[in-house]
């Protein structure tokens, strides 16, 4: 499938934000983040920074953005629905939270905190679910696909605050924290490119016509004589020589590198653990994009089953 760039850049931004507001709202009241409110206010500031950002991009992919507030109504049935009333919902406690540092409360923002952390979570497992749910979409309808928005959600998110608590002298804990998400993470991708290269067909043109009874299946004449929506959206293909170097991509710079220069931020200190967390955050941001990117660009929608495949482009 074609991959959208607001899309990329939404559920990379707004995931590492939510990572961040996740961690910020379980550590601190743990004491393994600086326990000070200017920290914490930094951190918050950031993590809804990059939530807002990350939404504002999705507002993009819509025709209509001025209706965007209609798909909140159907939360009964709908996963998008549901992560859009998630993420307004979670601006709340958030908010209070920022209020209570402000305020010096320490109580409330333990309890804004936690309440917070618990909406970021439901709100990237929504945006997991959002594609999971899809069954035209094999490559979508896995599951490790929640599993991994939410390990690269911890994953950046926790990178993010190891940067902020490193120039504090404070970020051991997110920083082990984002290593062993970082590691759990590149061992899924892995698994999940893995499965889903071995995995066969969920449909053929035999199975999609039921005329698989009959023997092989092929379109005497092609559904439409030029180019359309459904061959501009669903019929995008990456060249398999494309996908395989991203995938280095991807790994090297979102996972290894970023776990690698976390680790060694962990034995360093000062300026040096700080610039390490900086390049480590940064480059986890970068590789997480390259692989969003992929999880479009390899994606086969059922659809086009009914297109030859010299058609798509």
């Amino acid at each position: 499938m074609r991959p959208a760039p607001s899309i990329v850049v939404f559920t990379t931004l707004s995931g590492a934000g939510y990572g961040l507001l996740f961690w910020l709202g379980l550590l601190r009241p743990l004491g393994l983040v600086p326990g000070d409110a200017p920290f914490a206010v930094a951190a918050l500031l950031l993590a809804l920074a990059l939530v807002t950002a990350g939404l504002l991009s999705s507002l993009a992919h819509l025709g209509r953005p001025e209706r965007a507030w209609r798909a909140l109504s159907q939360w009964r049935s709908s996963w998008l629905s549901r992560e859009g009333v998630a993420a307004v919902a979670t601006y709340v406690p958030a908010g209070l939270l920022l209020l209570a540092l402000l305020l010096e409360r320490r109580a409330m923002a333990t309890l804004f905190g936690l309440l917070a952390a618990a909406g970021a979570a439901a709100t990237v497992y929504c945006t997991g679910m959002i594609y999971a749910s899809l069954r035209p979409v094999r490559e979508w309808r896995h599951p490790l696909v929640v599993p991994g928005y939410l390990t690269f959600a911890a994953f950046s998110g926790a990178a993010l605050l190891a940067m902020l608590g490193a120039f504090r002298g404070g970020g051991a804990a997110p920083a082990a924290l984002a290593i062993l998400a970082g590691a759990g993470g590149f061992v899924l991708k892995r698994a999940y490119w893995a499965a889903i290269d071995s995995a066969p067909p969920a449909s053929t043109p035999e199975t999609a016509t039921g005329l698989g009874v009959l023997g092989a299946v092929r379109a005497l004449d092609p559904p439409h004589t030029e180019t359309n929506y459904l061959l501009r959206e669903m019929g995008f293909r990456i060249a398999r020589r494309h996908a395989a170097r991203l995938r280095l991509v991807a790994l090297a710079a979102g996972f290894a590198a970023p776990v690698a220069l976390l680790a060694l931020a962990l034995f360093a200190g000062g300026a040096v653990a700080a610039a390490l967390a900086t390049l480590a955050a940064a480059l986890g941001l970068l590789g997480l994009l390259v692989e969003r990117w992929l999880m479009f660009a390899e994606a086969t929608h059922t659809v086009t089953l009914y297109y030859p495949p010299a058609a798509a482009r």
